[in-house]
């Protein structure tokens, strides 16, 4: 199909952001820019969306081209398009957003992209365009999810101590939170059963596991 208008119009894209924890700390997958413009700059990973493909399939799609990372769930952020973000054209991208265990996440450099590497939201480097903007406005939805308990469950391995389901809600909200109250929350959602199993995490004493219960389970599909 040829497609021809008289008047300016603009293109789209879409951007991928992928959040994991790692290191007790909240981290992002970013690129380096392999290309012009912002060459050499990091950036979220994404492209142009082609002409007969939806927005989320060209989203899977230039998230795997340029990490290698194959996201289940994307779920979308909105839309950004101020005037002056892409000194190519006038260019309106979509931004979706994913969450990652560590254990679960395998990546690497490729398409247009020179690298790619997980960076701490508190650590950023200086982002190119307006990935800045778009990556903080994921966090702040990112915490505003956390009343929804299924969410974290997104980022721990199918097995997890209580510690490390209070280290993900910590990580997202940066800022600590009373061990005793947590649990006694989590534990009385009905969302989680103890696999009889326990881990030992360096010096400290076992820790009973725990998993997902199958009606919560439901949920996270």
């Amino acid at each position: 199909m040829t497609y021809s208008y008289e008047y300016p119009h603009p293109a789209v894209t879409v951007d991928v952001i992928v959040f994991t924890v790692e290191e007790e700390r909240l981290k992002v997958l970013l690129i380096r820019r392999g290309q012009e413009p912002f060459k050499g700059q990091w950036a979220i990973p994404g492209g142009f969306v082609g002409i007969d493909e939806s927005l989320k399939r060209a989203a899977w799609r230039e998230l795997k081209e340029e990490t290698g990372v194959r996201a289940a769930l994307l779920q979308q952020l909105g839309a950004f398009g101020r005037p002056d973000r892409d000194p190519r054209e006038r260019i309106i991208t979509v931004a979706y957003y994913a969450l990652v265990a560590r254990e679960k996440l395998t990546f690497r450099a490729g398409s247009d992209a020179d690298d790619a590497r997980l960076f701490a939201l508190s650590d950023l480097p200086v982002l190119a365009s307006d990935h800045g903007k778009i990556l903080q406005r994921a966090a702040e939805r990112l915490r505003q999810q956390l009343q929804d308990v299924t969410v974290p469950l997104q980022l721990l391995p199918t097995e997890f101590t209580m510690a490390q389901l209070q280290q993900v809600h910590e990580c997202i909200l940066g800022r600590k939170l009373d061990k005793r109250n947590f649990r006694k929350k989590m534990k009385s959602s009905g969302l989680f059963e103890a696999t009889g199993e326990q881990r030992r995490t360096g010096s400290h004493r076992p820790a009973a596991l725990y998993r997902v219960t199958r009606s919560a389970n439901v949920l996270l599909r």
